[in-house]
């Protein structure tokens, strides 16, 4: 891939307000693409964006930040889960 064409890697505040930016447009997103293939794209294409300007020893943190995202909204593989926890022991 040619130099002009990499992406400038964030800093770890840049990399977090661009994680929440993605999670707060979710639902436009999902609004805005009513097919779930034109959902998981769009949500693919940020989550591209945000991998390739992340600096490499944060990408682990990303990665594992924006699967919890992408499963919750149903475009990425993985349980979701609701547990429930007695509020008093027996």
């Amino acid at each position: 891939m040619p130099a002009y064409c990499v992406a400038p890697m964030m800093t770890e505040h840049e990399l977090n307000a661009a994680i929440a930016e993605l999670e707060s447009e979710m639902a436009r997103l999902q609004a805005t693409y009513q097919g779930v293939f034109e959902f998981a794209n769009a949500w693919a294409e940020r989550y591209d964006a945000i991998i390739a300007a992340t600096p490499a020893h944060l990408r682990p943190i990303a990665e594992q930040r924006l699967h919890r995202i992408g499963i919750r909204w149903g475009v990425a593989h993985g349980v979701r889960m609701t547990g429930q926890r007695p509020a008093l022991k027996e």
